[in-house]
């Protein structure tokens, strides 16, 4: 397996730019994650790792080899699509073994290896039979053994469980990235379910519109978004936002909201003008004594949590809140907020401010 290092890479068709300047590093081993909405470059950005298209400009690196300008057959990586992508006149034993067979490996060697890859992934029982008739999860296990039998040093994956309803996509998921533990591989998978990327990578990339607006760990881009978008996009539901005018100087403390004084993380950097003040619903609670009020419009309940929805002074927001705390609809009730857990945001830029909690963010683009 193998490091995947991607410099400065663009893509365009025409006068349309689907891909802008992006760089990052995909490490040896990590299942590393393309995340964002549709037609935002994550597939476009796989397609060109994998050789399937060719970068306008920028470098690309595989076990520290420039291959950007490589055909697919010459860069070792193997793809698994959404659309399972299987021979349909042929059964699962041969389905798997003409990757092999292909490269002129040995039959007896070709039987051995089809063998090992089916018991990982629990399709010994099903090797004769033709896939036409296989379940959607079975299927996408032998597509996903096509590409496993042959060894690559990468695997691109293109939303290989979008297909599948779901429930069974959880399962396979959670199979997907055991499988994944057990060998070590470097993965690179693109989805635009952020849930699915939060709980199974190791490394999120974050594009919207042809850029990478951030790039980190699950904790990182949850806890310290570096745009409005990431925050907007991760999280459900998502971050609150409450526009007000106001001014973080230096060692500021504290921001005003409406007519109240909001505690924020020290070593704010000095901003003026129109500010927005982000925070996620876990981190408001409820007070009696809550100088910030807000009346209650709407409840949720969830089990063990409820979401509850407040008009503010300053817009709209929602609160996550323990189920058998008593929000009636039309109450106005206090707000508190966790100063460690606010961030700030330029609204002319829709960048964070850099605080005690976000100031490691690494954003790209």
């Amino acid at each position: 397996m193998a490091q995947i290092i991607i410099k400065n890479i663009r893509k365009d068709f025409g006068d349309f730019n689907a891909v802008r300047e992006s760089s990052f590093t995909i490490e040896d081993g990590e299942f590393f994650m393309l995340l964002g909405p549709s037609g935002c470059g994550k597939t476009t950005t796989l397609r060109m790792i994998a050789g399937l298209e060719l970068p306008t400009s920028g470098e690309i690196y595989l076990d520290g080899e420039e291959i950007s300008q490589k055909p697919p057959s010459q860069r070792d990586i193997a793809f698994v699509f959404q659309m399972f992508a299987l021979y349909p006149h042929m059964n699962v034993r041969k389905n798997l073994s003409y990757p092999l067979i292909s490269q002129g490996m040995a039959r007896r060697d070709v039987k051995t290896k089809v063998e090992e890859v089916a018991g990982i992934l629990g399709i010994t029982d099903i090797l004769n039979r033709p896939v036409g008739g296989l379940s959607g999860g079975d299927r996408q296990r032998v597509a996903l053994g096509r590409a496993i039998v042959r060894d690559p040093k990468a695997f691109m994956m293109d939303e290989p469980l979008g297909a599948l309803d779901a429930e069974f996509r959880e399962h396979m998921s959670e199979e997907l990235r055991a499988l994944h533990d057990r060998m070590g591989a470097t993965t690179v998978y693109v989805t635009h379910d952020q849930l699915e990327a939060m709980q199974m990578g190791d490394k999120i990339v974050v594009m919207n519109n042809a850029v990478v607006e951030q790039f980190g760990t699950p904790q990182q881009i949850y806890d310290k978004p570096a745009t409005m978008f990431v925050a907007d996009f991760i999280g459900s539901p998502s971050m609150n936002f409450l526009d007000f005018e106001g001014v973080a100087a230096e060692g500021a403390t504290s921001v005003t909201l409406g007519d109240q004084t909001v505690g924020v993380p020290r070593q704010m950097q000095g901003a003026r003008g129109k500010l927005v003040f982000g925070v996620r619903p876990e981190h408001i609670s409820l007070s009696d004594s809550g100088g910030y009020r807000g009346e209650v419009l709407a409840s949720e309940y969830l089990g063990t949590t409820q979401i509850i929805t407040l008009d503010t002074p300053n817009g709209e927001l929602k609160a996550r809140i323990a189920s058998d705390q008593i929000a009636k609809v039309g109450e106005r009730v206090g707000l508190g907020f966790d100063p460690r857990r606010i961030t700030l945001f330029d609204r002319q830029t829709g960048r964070a401010l850099r605080s005690e909690l976000n100031d490691e963010v690494l954003t790209h683009g």
